[in-house]
């Protein structure tokens, strides 16, 4: 069969043709996260013949992920899911490129990945790696692609297209957290079509046609089929460049020791050792063992003087970003024995759930 046979019918189109088939050959798209989002968009891209497509995730596939994760298989639990993803996208189409890349993004390892592909989707469900990849993305000068779910609404917008807009002008609070899927809840169609419409917005910007959602970010919700597109403008106070980059996140995660969550659940009756949390006070899922203690990042400095510099303390945040910032600022205080917990309050609560512990 030649390419023709198989993409046949959309290069017929006028705003395709040869030439647009040509372009999707040449594309190389990184999908961030290969959960509901990443299971909607990746097959489409690879159908239309996008020439490379890598996908990153560290995570595997529990039996709770097939109702809206579709393109894998109940025989996969267990599996990482970016290497069932590889094998489902080349089963679809063996003319294309799929890089499995099993690894959590860091500061330290997006920049040089990041350079390799033309174009960034956030397939994430995470707050503190959509910062990380709008970050790497004004550095590596790439579109980001960007999709979220809340229950039944979603939103797509595309970041830092041609010097446009970026997630940091639209949403300027990194502090600000909500809720992933595993708190809120969330139903298959609706990661289906936000899945869909970012992959829209690829294949608009690799084929040079359409209104790409530059500028503009576009809410849906599925229960009344109600849409509306909002304006938003480039904040010029916005500055990204590779010295802050790497003070806010290379160097830290360089100097900050993690440990994790599983390595610390018999410390938490410990009254030795301090449970460090440095989320706001609004942020779930609450976690509050007996030898807790919160103070949220933005006050940590001015209430220092509350935390004992000998005692060995364990820092989480909601996801393990802001606590190896909150890491870093204490031992510059003295603090010796202290660690981030890596995955934060959500692999914390997951754990406790899993092991049915009651704090």
């Amino acid at each position: 069969m030649n390419t023709k046979d198989r993409y046949n019918r959309q290069i017929i189109l006028p705003e395709i043709g040869d030439s647009g088939q040509d372009k999707f050959s040449k594309a190389k798209v990184l999908v961030v996260g290969a959960g509901g989002l990443g299971a909607s968009i990746l097959p489409y891209l690879a159908a239309a013949g996008v020439g490379e497509i890598g996908i990153m995730d560290d995570d595997v596939i529990e039996i709770s992920n097939l109702h809206r994760q579709v393109i894998y298989k109940s025989s996969a639990v267990g599996k990482y899911k970016v290497d069932e993803a590889k094998l489902m996208l080349n089963e679809l189409n063996p003319t294309i490129k799929v890089n499995a890349i099993a690894e959590k993004l860091f500061g330290n390892n997006a920049i040089e990945l990041f350079e390799k592909y033309d174009i960034i989707v956030d397939a994430t469900d995470n707050i503190a790696i959509k910062y990380l990849i709008n970050d790497v993305c004004i550095i590596t000068n790439k579109p980001m692609v960007y999709g979220s779910i809340f229950r039944f609404q979603g939103q797509v917008s595309v970041f830092n297209y041609q010097n446009g807009p970026t997630y940091r002008c639209l949403y300027p609070d990194e502090n600000t957290q909500s809720l992933n899927c595993e708190d809120a809840g969330v139903i298959g169609i609706s990661v289906g079509i936000i899945g869909m419409l970012q992959a829209n917005e690829v294949i608009k910007m690799i084929l040079e046609t359409g209104q790409v959602l530059n500028g503009k970010i576009l809410v849906y919700n599925i229960l009344n089929n109600e849409q509306q597109k909002y304006d938003f403008e480039k904040n010029a106070n916005v500055v990204i460049n590779k010295q802050t980059f790497e003070e806010k996140y290379t160097i830290i995660e360089n100097l900050v020791e993690e440990i994790l969550a599983k390595e610390v659940l018999d410390e938490i009756n410990n009254n030795e050792v301090l449970f460090l949390d440095v989320r706001n006070e609004d942020e779930i899922p609450k976690i509050n063992f007996k030898n807790g203690n919160q103070i949220p990042l933005m006050n940590l400095r001015s209430e220092i003087k509350k935390l004992n510099p000998n005692q060995t303390i364990y820092v989480f945040c909601q996801s393990g970003i802001r606590s190896k910032i909150a890491v870093e600022l204490l031992q510059k205080h003295q603090f010796k024995n202290i660690k981030s917990i890596a995955g934060g309050a959500l692999a914390l609560n997951k754990l406790l759930k899993e092991e049915k512990i009651k704090v």
